[in-house]
């Protein structure tokens, strides 16, 4: 047989195999599995914008694991909440490869940024079945320890300064876009609204909307943090989730804006709960 027509063969049943069932069962696992990350951290923020010090956790991906942890059948949650994370990753993957959903879904710049995004929640996936597994110090460490150890080691490089001061204007970037994809409800054209009621169309709407704008906000601050740590060339300046949204407490009238990003991340695990239902794969 003809080495093309073997070729073509071999892409269209790696197409057929991207659109199948269980890739969208693997995305809409992982959708639940990131939104009960953000309750979590949620929870653990409010508890501590309401004058707590969080059960001792870091309001951040370790914090919601080591709390994860503790809960009746808490070592399988872990391991099922890895396990669907790597399905994420997968699905991003073939969005990679073969485009999204929707009329702009082949586009490169969609294709590049599903290519981002599986790398990401394929490392997440990772450091949570290392969780698992017993190795504490991955899925569960601090993320602000590890932003200010990726902070020093960039600083050392040549031109660190730059490369750090880049990285935080992207991250500002990242979370202005964020707050406008939010806002404007840019999120309505990837779900099946017309397979929605009223009342779950609106409370996506608040939900998305909410949700959008406290994560955007903060990666805004997270990167404006890592800006400073370059200018000032002091890595202890950039700040992780944990010390990002605490640094909010610290503000007049802190811990109720603490407490509303707190509700606003909570907000949206539950929105990612809705794209588990909703969305398009």
């Amino acid at each position: 047989m003809d080495s093309h027509v073997l070729a073509r063969q071999g892409r269209g049943q790696a197409r057929r195999a991207a659109d199948s069932t269980a890739m969208t069962a693997a995305a809409r696992a992982g959708f639940v599995a990131r939104g009960l990350i953000y309750l979590l951290v949620g929870v653990i923020a409010l508890q501590i914008a309401l004058g707590g010090d969080g059960g001792g956790k870091q309001a951040d991906r370790g914090g919601a694991l080591a709390e994860l942890a503790e809960k009746p059948f808490g070592a399988v949650m872990l391991w099922i909440v890895g396990i669907a994370l790597a399905g994420m990753a997968l699905w991003r993957l073939s969005e990679a490869v073969f485009g999204g959903a929707g009329q702009d879904g082949g586009k490169a710049s969609k294709r590049a940024l599903a290519a981002a995004r599986a790398v990401f929640y394929a490392f997440v996936s990772y450091s949570v079945l290392s969780y698992a597994a017993g190795h504490k110090g991955s899925g569960g460490g601090s993320s602000d320890r590890q932003s200010d150890d990726v902070t020093a080691m960039a600083l050392k490089w040549p031109g660190g300064q730059w490369i750090v001061g880049a990285a935080g204007i992207a991250v500002i970037g990242a979370g202005a876009w964020m707050v406008f994809r939010a806002a404007t409800k840019k999120f309505r054209k990837h779900l099946r609204t017309g397979e929605m009621s009223r009342a779950a169309r609106r409370a996506t709407d608040v939900l998305g909307v909410v949700g959008g704008v406290a994560r955007g906000l903060i990666f805004g601050v997270a990167g404006a943090f890592a800006l400073v740590a370059a200018v000032r060339h002091e890595p202890g300046k950039a700040k992780g989730m944990d010390d990002t949204l605490r640094s909010f407490r610290d503000l007049p009238a802190g811990p109720w804006l603490l407490a509303l990003i707190a509700l606003g991340l909570a907000a949206f695990g539950l929105f990612s709960w809705c794209n588990a239902r909703w969305r398009e794969v």
